[in-house]
């Protein structure tokens, strides 16, 4: 029997591709407990780095041993989310067959251009099943290329999971499919239909594919003696997005800010079309199987070489930047001498090629990249916005706290409210949401989110 005094927790297992965190959260969704973990990637047969699968299980049960036995707390419920564009193939004995390949790992070409041939060609493959051709990125693609070139192994193999769906059956033992992963640019899933695609029964994957549930499906388990409901876990993309989705009724878009910039739409459900996918925009699923439009930038990587460009040039020390105030005059000024062009290829970020010498100072030039990225992501999001009546942008992770970008952002965006968004852990904190009726004794909250206004700044430019 748990004490009175313990505290009914959800503990969630949060796993990127750097850090693995657990967090516990209590019913009123404060984390009450973390911790953080990192491991040596191994290598695969090719030599390509790739998840150490073992030693990830390895902390998975030592994870919950800890906290099983902590005298504090009551875990009534355990779910997962990762990164989801990997697969782990077992086989009866639920062992893996192989590495956990690495979604960056090259894509054989000849491959590759045998499968679109066969299948449609790439422009009305990619339409269908919401993926831009991107190789070893789409998961259908790894197991097509494991049943081409490893045969051997293809054949023992019982299931295919996603890595949120097999670290649920390490502790559920039951296999399943979740449709957040399913969504995420695998090739494997047509929105059009929503059922698998066609070449997933004809290639007989579709026979080692585990159940669809929905993501708030549970099963019962038992840890060390305690029963308790284990989720089937949830895609990352689509776990951080539910907070809001819970929290926010009226239309909204999720700039989720980090390596990547990427614009969340889950109130456009038009299919894509072919410019769209030229232009790097793609499917998610979300946690009720709807689709969510988003695009992509890869801002967060070029902010960070950017600001070590300008940092070198003006002499300055780099952390400088994180206390970076917004001056309109300066913005005013880069107008009057730079003007409001933007390169026909906005994917390319113009200030890689701008002349750092030509700046008067260190913040000219730290505005003009913050002015030059928010311009970039300006035509990213209005690719997810267009046809839809959204009127909030909330921006959440790095640039949310960055006031020179969210001031930009909102100058950029004068139709739109725009805030920013702050909760910590949003993404383990949706793998807790998904679940909620299954550990939960006190209603949803709504006060999980906390948002600041940023209201578009008068911008002076003399003629």
């Amino acid at each position: 029997m748990a004490n009175k005094r313990t505290i009914p927790v959800v503990a969630v297992f949060d796993v990127g591709k750097t850090n693995k965190k657990l967090f516990l959260f209590d019913e009123h969704y404060r984390v009450v407990f973390e911790r953080s973990a990192r491991f040596i990637e191994t290598v695969d047969e090719d030599g390509e780095p790739c998840e150490n699968l073992e030693s990830l299980r390895l902390s998975v049960f030592e994870s919950l041993k800890e906290i099983f036995s902590h005298p504090l707390f009551d875990v009534k419920a355990i779910n997962f989310a990762s990164y989801g564009a990997s697969l782990v193939y077992i086989n009866e004995e639920g062992e893996p067959l192989a590495p956990l390949y690495n979604y960056l790992k090259p894509y054989p070409e000849k491959l590759k251009q045998e499968f679109y041939q066969k299948y449609g060609g790439e422009i009305e493959f990619a339409s269908l099943t919401a993926s831009p051709v991107l190789g070893s990125l789409n998961s259908g693609m790894q197991f097509y290329r494991l049943k081409m070139e490893k045969p051997e192994i293809y054949a023992q193999v019982q299931y295919a999971l996603h890595l949120p769906q097999y670290l649920s059956y390490l502790i559920s033992g039951v296999a399943y499919t979740d449709k957040t992963s399913l969504g995420c640019h695998t090739n494997l899933w047509n929105f059009d239909k929503q059922d698998y695609h066609a070449w997933v029964a004809e290639e007989g994957i579709l026979e080692k594919m585990a159940p669809i549930v929905s993501s708030d499906h549970v099963t019962s388990a038992i840890f060390t003696g305690s029963k308790h409901a284990v989720g089937v876990g949830l895609h990352d993309s689509s776990s951080a997005l539910i907070p809001y989705l819970v929290s926010f009724k009226e239309p909204f878009v999720l700039l989720s800010t980090g390596t990547w910039c990427i614009s969340l739409n889950p109130f456009n459900q038009q299919p894509l079309t072919t410019d769209e996918l030229s232009n790097d925009v793609l499917c998610y699923m979300q946690y009720q199987g709807i689709p969510v439009k988003a695009s992509r930038l890869f801002s967060g990587y070029n902010y960070e070489q950017q600001i070590k460009r300008i940092a070198l040039h003006f002499k300055t020390d780099i952390t400088a930047f994180r206390n970076a105030v917004f001056r309109p005059d300066y913005v005013a000024l880069l107008l009057e001498k730079y003007g409001n062009k933007v390169n026909i290829n906005w994917k390319e970020l113009q200030f890689a090629s701008r002349n750092l010498s030509a700046y008067e100072n260190v913040w000219l030039a730290y505005h003009h990249l913050m002015m030059d990225l928010v311009s970039q992501q300006y035509h990213s999001t209005q690719l997810v916005v267009v046809g839809t009546n959204a009127k909030r942008i909330f921006v959440d992770g790095g640039f949310s706290r960055n006031v020179v970008f969210m001031n930009l952002l909102a100058i950029t965006f004068p139709e739109v409210e725009v805030y920013a968004a702050y909760m910590p852990q949003a993404t383990a904190m949706g793998a807790a949401l998904a679940i909620h009726k299954s550990w939960n004794t006190q209603p949803l909250p709504n006060n999980i989110i906390d948002l600041k206004l940023y209201t578009p700044v008068q911008i002076k430019v003399n003629s």
